[in-house]
């Protein structure tokens, strides 16, 4: 699922792509729970305008339009935001990579998991929302509305400090990897980093949130804020569909101490890295660096 870097990166790659382009034309498939804003509102309220500018709340992108309106991207589980021009196996489906040769396999054409098509009055390329699973989410945002979905977010992950989590941990029963990944507390954190921020800072996930000391919040929320940042820099994590929007893979997937490593040894101590679930979600830990 894309977490905070790969929505940052995307953000920030999709930026000539998007911004200071009339929209001539939008396509969409027909209804479905991938449109909170039904598709024909979202064909009439974008075509003819400009992408102004584009922000990121959490895990949310907000294309900023002329009209001072905007429209609203969340890739869910496996959406993929790219440009015509990009070339990567990961917009194919297993069944395309298995069947077609090699040279075929970079060529992406639409197909019925394309569920918007932003066309242009320029000749540049069109820009693509693919999403196979439809866990991702497309709606408008009026200016100045206030809409439930980023109302509800918290800080963002970037931003978050000690302070702020340990108040937020204080009389939780939950785990602190749950706390983790409560949008509503630290906006952007999802399963990858919250594992392995955890690990940086010596905390195991299964541990109770408001057992967190003052001095390990600190630590914690450093680590959030540095394995972010680094993920960022190495373009993101592109383990399964994730891929930028100039086809580009992400690479700090090849940097991760713990997450999907269980079994092997931690690169730190060379104890077997353990998984466990913790409220419902797998954890990936060192049972010897994390305490």
């Amino acid at each position: 699922m894309p977490e905070l870097p790969e929505v940052e990166v995307t953000r920030r790659s999709l930026l000539p792509f998007l911004v200071g382009r009339p929209v001539a034309r939008v396509k969409t498939t027909r209804p479905s729970y991938v449109f909170v804003t039904p598709p024909d509102r979202i064909r009439k309220a974008l075509q003819g305008r400009t992408v102004q500018d584009i922000d990121r709340l959490g895990k949310y992108l907000l294309l900023r339009l002329d009209d001072g309106n905007s429209f609203v991207i969340h890739l869910g589980m496996t959406g993929q935001l790219f440009s015509a021009m990009a070339t990567s196996p990961r917009l194919l489906s297993a069944t395309a990579r298995s069947s077609l040769p090699p040279e075929e396999q970079l060529r992406f054409k639409p197909d019925p998991h394309t569920h918007m098509v932003f066309s242009f009055d320029d000749e540049g390329p069109d820009v693509y929302f693919r999403d196979v699973r439809k866990f991702g989410k497309l709606f408008l945002l009026a200016q100045d509305e206030v809409h439930p979905r980023l109302e509800r977010l918290g800080l963002d992950a970037l931003e978050v400090t000690g302070e702020h989590l340990f108040a937020s941990s204080r009389k939780r029963k939950t785990p602190i990897k749950a706390l983790l990944l409560d949008q509503a507390v630290v906006a952007g954190v999802g399963n990858i980093y919250a594992d392995e921020a955890l690990f940086l800072s010596g905390v195991r996930p299964g541990r109770r949130a408001a057992r967190i000391t003052r001095a390990e919040s600190k630590r914690l929320s450093d680590a959030i804020r540095q394995v972010l940042q680094r993920s960022i820099e190495t373009g993101g994590s592109s383990i399964s569909d994730y891929v930028a929007p100039d086809g580009q893979d992400g690479a700090y997937q090849d940097e991760r101490h713990v997450y999907a490593r269980k079994g092997e040894p931690c690169k730190r101590c060379g104890a077997a890295i353990v998984r466990r679930v913790v409220a419902q979600r797998s954890a990936h830990y060192c049972p010897q660096c994390q305490k």
